[in-house]
Order: C-alpha cells, then structure tokens, then sequence
C-alpha cells in the first residue's frame, strides 16, 4: 500500500517536471517559429533543470507531493498554482544571475504554460477516476435520475457511484442547464418531464436533491414518480445537514413533514447572533418539542449561558444528551422548576441572571384543558405572569412568549389562556423595563402528542385513523422552522406587540391522513369521524377580526398589537375561562 502511495506521489512530481518541460519547448517553438537551430539549448536545459529541482524540492518541503491533497481537488489546484508560481518567480530571479540565462520569453511564459499542461493531467485523471470509480465486483446497483443538478445533485452523484449505483441522469428546472454534464452525466430535461425521462432511461429511484425544495415541489414530484413506478427519495433540509454536506445516511423516504412543511425560511444570522452571542438565555419548557428545539438553535449562536428549565426531569435529560451529548444532569444548566413557584423561579433568576428568556414553558392539550381548566390557568396564565414579574425585577432585555394560533378569536380554554399571556406580556412591555414580545404561530409537525404522532400509531396498529371533521383544516410548519422564526422575532417590533408567524396555507386533516396511509404502503385503514370536540373550531386564524396585521422586514412575520390586561384584573377574568 506504502510503494503504491510512494508510486503515484512519484508520478505527480514526474508529471510536473515534464509539463514544464513541455511548456518550455512550446514557447521555444513560438518564438523561433520552431527554428530549433536558433535556440540556446545549453542555457534552455539548465533553467529547465533549475526550475525542476525547485520543484521537488518546494513539493518535497510543502508536503505537495506527500499526499497533502487529493489530486484533482479545488484544494490541489489552489496548491498547484501557488507552487508553480512561486517557481516561476524563483526561477526568473535566478535566471539573471546566470552567465547564459535562459530566453527571457521561456522564463516569463513557461510557468504559466505548464501550470495549464499539469491542471489538465489532473482533471483528466480525475475524470477517470471517477467513472471508474464503481467497484464491478459489487451487484449491480439501482438505475438513478437525480433530480437537481446543484452541489447537492454533485454530492449525490458521488455517493451513489461509490456504493455502485448507475446515476443515468440529471434533471433540473433551470434553462441554462439543458446541455450540462456533471461528470459524464448528462441533464435530460426540466422536473415536468421526470416521469418520461425516468421511463425512457429505465431508472428505478428518483433522488430529489434540491435541499430548499418547498412542499408543493416535493409533493408533485413525488406523485410523478409513484405514477411511473419509481421509488422516491429526499434530501433534507440544509439547515438539517452537517455543514451543508451530504452524507449517505441524509438520502431518505419522503416524510409527512417534507409535503406540509418545507416553507423558504430565511433568518439574519447577523442579526441573531448579535443579540444571542455572548449572552446569558434562559428557555422554560426546555424539555418540550418547541423549547427543546429552541435550545439547540440558540446553542449554535454562542451565549455565555444557556440554562435549560423544565418541571420534567426525563426531558430535560433528553434534551441535555441531544446538544452536549451526555445527559449527567449535575450542570449548572438544566433547572428542575415549575413555572407555577414564583419563589423557586426568584432564586433561578438571581443564581443565572438571564439576560434574554424564551418562555416556551404551556399546557397545550386542547381536550384535558376543556376539562381540567384551573390546570390550564394556573400554567399558562399565572405562570406566565410569575416569569413576566421575576424577568422585569431582574432587568431581562428580550422576553419571548411563545403562544399559538388559538389565541386569536379563542373558543377553547387553551386559546384563552394564551390569549391572556399575550395581553399580560404587552401589559409588562409597557412598563419600558425591556424588549417584550409574543410569537404567535399554527401546529408544528411531529411536536409531542401531536396529531402525527397520533395518526403514526394508528396507523401501525392497522386503523382506523380517527379524524374529527371531514372539512377541519390547520396550520402546519416544522418545529425548526417555526423555532428558527421564533428566535428571529425577538430582535424584531414593537415591545408589546404580538409577531405572527406565517404559515402558508391551511391543510385538511382528511387530506393528511390520506397521505399518511399512502406514505406507509398500509392498506385496509379506514378513517373514521369522531366529530369536533368542546372548544375546538372547524378552522383555524392566525389573526382575531379586530386584529390589523402589519409587516416587518421579514417577509414571514407580521406583528399586531393586542391591548395590555393589568394582573390587578386577572381576578375577573378567572371565572371565565373556567366556565368554558
């Protein structure tokens, strides 16, 4: 393995030495209009000596020709430049401290002549790497179209070829690509055209490698390929990916959550990073499908302190051993305390001193709190007005109230009891002492005990799939989009103001359970209806009537303001959430 490594190490350097060689006879030739018997060969050999022992010996030296880069890298070729070059420059300051120097031309031309000539021996080696890259010791792999021709598509066509699969082509949706070839493979045509293409070229898989594809582009090219008997994968989303860079393990099934959420999320890195970074961030509810989400995206920006607080201690390690990979539960930031205790809130308060809080700590059930209502005031109201008091009488400069959809126009215990978070947190805004907002926003998929997680189990259990209306519609976005919004609005509006996030269009539930059934391949499950439960609304708003939404400058958020209720009043409002 060593002489091999050694053999072609050697090879590299050879292949230099006689590019330059070759790039000096070029220019010679020019010059003389390849009169060879003009020339001062003396002189021509020295400086091609001189110029290839300065190349061993800076490759040697550098390690450029010890296995520093892998050959037809862009590594290597930024490598490659800047060793030619600095030859050049060696070799044309030597040159004229010769006494028979060779032709000024040859000195000045030939590093960047034979800078082309080793470039190329190296792309076209690396084409032929890579075409004969599959190991044909292996079965026979599947036939492949890959749907995007962008870094992601690149990335893909290398992996499949290492595991022996036959990548038979590129689609893409932009025009300038028609006639483009990635490594041999050639782009057949746009999306549209994915299942003639796919047909024509015998492919048995359609990778969809577009990581910012939205659903409605997922969802359509999914049915095209269902139709035409290929198997259908994806690739996440970016902010999913390891660097952005793809791995094996990233190609996968379509999931629920590919067709209803996938929105163009766009955040100011800058933007958060200035008001996270360095800061000392507190998130209630940490052990929860929001909160838990929250902490890993404000774990990326850096704060001095992030401390973790939830009244479920299995949460919290959870979510300790998903960031720091350990869940020990004996550092400073996981917190054992329930929002409700305003004197164990005073001493996490006065112990950490947060600097910013993300309040995503809420009972959530609509059903359990239309019949456990004190539970949910006690939570959602009072615990929040605990948080508001304790963050104002610590100086806290961004609190963020995460609500829901709910709110606006309530019919449930649930929507009313965030509806008073949301008036109570305009109500401490008001007293100046920090940035104090709300975010309002739909269902999040996958959230615990969500209606995905409800119809997931139904489904393997073989049915039915209990739907409560055959007209109810929701909202839907995926937990780390809607947290990426979420950690977005609290550099945004006005103190006081509600920042709604928006979330596309409404989706029948009907319409996901069926999805759900096709996605899974089960058949024989029947979807029953169970009919609207207490406070629950056929349909969903992001806005109350009263309610005039403006935008921000960001085009997902829009804010409205919502009227400020004094805690001295909460008193009154107490039995009526209870009556509901």
């Amino acid at each position: 393995m060593m002489d091999n490594a050694f053999a072609r190490r050697g090879a590299l350097a050879l292949w230099d030495i006689g590019s330059w060689a070759l790039a000096t006879a070029v220019v010679i030739g020019v010059r003389h209009d390849f009169n060879l018997t003009e020339v001062l060969w003396d002189s021509v050999i020295a400086y091609w000596l001189l110029a290839s022992a300065l190349l061993l010996a800076i490759g040697y030296a550098t390690k450029f020709y010890r296995g520093r880069y892998l050959v037809g890298s862009f590594d290597e070729a930024i490598g490659l430049a800047l060793l030619l070059g600095v030859v050049g420059a060696l070799t044309l300051a030597m040159s004229a401290s010769m006494t028979a120097p060779a032709p000024r031309s040859v000195v000045v031309l030939a590093p960047p002549m034979a800078l082309l000539i080793s470039a190329a021996g190296r792309l076209f080696y690396r084409g032929l790497r890579d075409r004969l890259q599959v190991d044909e010791s292996r079965p026979a792999g599947r036939r492949v179209l890959i749907y995007g021709a962008g870094d992601a598509g690149r990335q893909v066509l290398n992996l499949l070829r290492g595991d022996a699969d036959e990548v038979v082509g590129f689609l893409d949706d932009n025009p300038g690509k028609r006639h483009l070839r990635i490594s041999g493979v050639p782009v057949l045509g746009a999306g549209s055209q994915l299942a003639a293409v796919g047909s024509k070229r015998d492919a048995d898989v359609v990778v969809l490698a577009i990581p910012s594809a939205n659903g409605a582009v997922i969802d359509r090219a999914q049915k095209a390929a269902q139709a035409a008997g290929m198997d259908f994968l994806v690739l996440p989303r970016v902010a999913e990916m390891i660097g952005g860079q793809v791995s094996a393990a990233d190609i996968r099934p379509v999931e629920i959550g590919d067709v209803l959420g996938r929105h163009q999320v766009s955040t100011s890195v800058t933007e958060i990073a200035g008001y996270l970074t360095g800061k000392r961030v507190l998130i209630t509810g940490a052990g929860g499908s929001i909160g838990s989400e929250l902490a890993r995206q404000v774990h990326k920006f850096g704060p001095a302190a992030m401390v973790m607080l939830d009244r479920d201690e299995s949460a919290l390690h959870a979510v300790q051993l998903s960031i720091f990979g350990h869940g020990l539960l004996d550092e400073p930031n996981t917190v054992l305390c329930d929002i409700r205790d305003r004197g164990a809130l005073e001493k996490v308060f006065a112990e950490h001193r947060p600097e910013i809080v993300f309040h995503a700590a809420a009972l959530k059930h609509l059903p359990m709190l239309e019949r456990f209502p004190d539970e949910g005031w006690k939570t959602n109201v009072l615990g929040t007005l605990n948080l508001l008091r304790v963050s104002e009488r610590h100086r806290v400069a961004h609190f963020v109230n995460i609500s829901t959809d709910k709110a606006a126009d309530s019919t449930s215990v649930l929507g009313t009891t965030k509806r008073i978070a949301e008036q109570l947190t305009a109500w401490y805004a008001a007293r100046g002492v920090g940035h104090f907002i709300s975010v309002r926003f739909g269902n999040v998929l996958g959230s615990r005990g969500s209606m995905l997680h409800t119809f997931n189990a139904q489904i393997e259990a073989g049915g039915p799939i209990t739907v409560t209306h055959p007209d109810v519609t929701r909202y839907f976005m995926t937990i780390p989009e809607a947290c990426e919004l979420v950690v977005q609005a609290g550099t945004m509006g006005r103190s006081g103001d509600v920042m709604v996030l928006e979330m596309g269009t409404p989706v029948k539930i009907l319409d996901v359970a069926r999805r759900m059934i096709e996605l899974s391949h089960a058949s024989g499950v029947d979807i029953v209806f169970t009919g609207l439960r207490p406070g629950e609304k056929l349909h969903e708003r992001l806005f109350s009537d009263e309610e005039c939404p403006q935008g921000t400058e960001h085009p997902m958020i829009r804010s409205v303001a919502v009227p400020a209720v004094d805690p001295a009043e909460l008193s009154d409002l107490a039995p009526a959430v209870g009556d509901r």
